[in-house]
This record gives C-alpha cells, structure tokens and sequence, in this order.
C-alpha cells in the first residue's frame, strides 16, 4: 500500500487559508454557508443560474445505454515515490496539485491531469456526495480534475471552453474496505510522496455515467466532460469522521474558527438532457403477474376447447336424426 492521501488530510487542520492561482476550487466555503448559500451565487457568477449545470440525480429516465463508451485509459496515474504532490486547505475543500505526466484517454481528446479533490458533509449528516443514485446521496466524493491539453496550453485556458474539462468522480461509502487514507498533523501545506493514483479509483473502471455538465463551485462554467462511476469506493467510519471534523475554512488565529463541513452543492435540474451509461440495466419484470396473465390464458383456452368440443358433439348428434 502506498503513502496513504488521506491519511495527509488533517494535516491540514490548522492551515491558514491558501489560494490557488487557477481558481477551480479557490473559493471560500462561506459560498455554502453565507446567508443565501448557493441561491446568491448567480448573481455574481451568472454561469451558476444558466444550463448544463452540476451535479445531477442519476435516474432511470435520463440513462441511455452507449455501447461505444470505451474504459478511459490512464497514463502516467503511477508515480513514484521520489517525486511529490503538494496537498493544501484551500479554504473549500482539501486540494491536491497532480503530475502534469498523468493523464487520461478514449476520450473526445486527450486530457491532462492538474488536481484532485473531496466534498464531504458533517458527522451529524454524512451525506456529502454532490452526485446522487436515485435520489440518494453518498458519505463523500473525490473528483480528479484534467484538462483538455490537446486544445489548450493549461488548465487556466480551458476552465471556460466548452470542451476544456474531464472529471472522474469517485463516489465515497461507508464500508468494511479501508480507503487508503489514514490522518496525523503538520502545520504547514503538506508534501505527499508519490503513489498510484489510480488505486482511489473503484476496481470496474468500465461501468460509468457519462455526461456534459458544469463545475460545482463558482463560477461554474459549463465545460465539464463528467465520468462518474457506477460503483463505490469504501471508506471507514473512523476516516470519515475524520475528515469531516479536522478541516477549517478560516485562518488558524481566528478566534471563531469554522469547521469545514456540507462543502457540496445540491442538485441541479437537469434540463431534458440524456446521461449516456456504459453498462447495461435490467429491468426486472415482477414474476406473479406474468404467473397470473398466464394462468388466465391457460383457463381461457380449456373453456373455449370444452365449448368447441360440446358444439360439435351437439352438431353430430343432431345430424344423426
């Protein structure tokens, strides 16, 4: 098992805010938490109030099967442990710099990786999954953040172009698996030795929801290619608890420091678009009813013989006198 990622999060408990230069995710959680929450973001991000927005309710009346979705193929996702990735508490999330070596494919083009991240909720609700599965949320969500490297020179350029963002989503449960995270304390942003990335991922790459969205935070543009795969990665309670309790949005001599919880955004309307699946769903037809219509065939048909049977006994017999 490699040096575990989050296991470095609550190094970052006592962090003063940090800012990131390309502003995915540089803005402050009082964006969930102000007096209007996400309702006010529109007027100032007008992106936020427009269409192709995320996250979204995976349901049976938006999915429609893709047989040409391919696995994504990852390239460069394990990287060794002499070379490091900067980890830091950007003030909305825990945010950690990726090696412009990793990269991904079989899609529209090739993208290129630049950070990834987790939304979470609180220990008292751990409901923290932006994504959901009808209707039902999960304990939290990892996005890894790539950009479209074919197109554009870096991330800053494509964060606004309509086809300038691919996100995998991990969707994060409660479970016997331990994530590979484990928690201890530093002061200042953290150094993670390398690692195989791709092991935050679930083991079926191949099964995935695929569709055009947005990005969950200010000034959510509309440029995300979204991957969200079907099956969970576990995580343990201890873990989540954890990460729910050791994070800060404020600077670490504030005397009313705030808690680094609910740093997702709800459900956006979907707007009459499709989300293409790269898997199959059954549906299961409930067997009683098609034992009972059976059944009444089966009856329907000896009482028409025995009435066909009688008619012609009735015709033979009259024609003998």
């Amino acid at each position: 098992v490699p040096v575990n990622f989050l296991q470095k999060i609550s190094e970052l408990a006592l962090i003063s805010v940090l800012t990131a230069s390309e502003g995915l995710t540089n803005v402050s959680l009082l964006i969930h938490t102000g007096p209007d929450g996400e309702k006010a973001w529109p007027k100032k991000y007008p992106f936020c109030g427009g269409v192709f927005q995320s996250p979204i309710d995976f349901h049976k009346a938006i999915l429609q099967y893709d047989s040409n979705l391919l696995p994504l193929e990852f390239i460069g996702y394990d990287v060794p442990s002499t070379d490091q990735f900067t980890l830091i508490n950007n003030g909305h999330s825990v945010k950690m710099y990726l090696s412009p070596a990793m990269s991904i494919r079989n899609l529209p083009f090739e993208y290129t990786a630049s950070q990834l991240h987790l939304h979470w909720g609180n220990q008292n609700k751990s409901e923290g999954s932006e994504h959901t599965v009808g209707g039902k949320h999960f304990a939290a969500e990892l996005h890894i953040v790539h950009y479209n490297s074919e197109k554009y020179p870096d991330i800053t350029a494509a964060m606004d172009k309509a086809d300038g963002l691919a996100v995998l989503a991990v969707l994060l449960e409660v479970g016997c698996r331990i994530f590979i995270f484990c928690l201890f304390r530093v002061y200042q942003k953290v150094l993670v030795p390398g690692f195989n990335v791709q092991e935050l991922l679930p083991d079926r790459l191949d099964e995935y929801y695929r569709y055009e969205g947005s990005l969950t935070t200010p000034p959510c543009y509309p440029s995300v290619l979204w991957t969200v795969f079907r099956h969970p990665v576990k995580i343990s309670q201890e873990q989540l608890l954890a990460l729910e309790t050791a994070m800060y949005c404020t600077e670490r001599d504030d005397p009313e420091p705030l808690e680094m919880v609910d740093n997702f955004r709800n459900v956006q309307d979907f707007h009459e678009r499709l989300v293409f699946i790269s898997f199959l769903v059954l549906t299961l037809v409930p067997v009683f009813p098609l034992f009972l219509g059976f059944v009444v065939s089966v009856v329907i048909a000896c009482v028409l013989g025995v009435l066909i049977i009688l008619a012609v006994a009735f015709w033979l017999l009259k024609k003998k006198r």
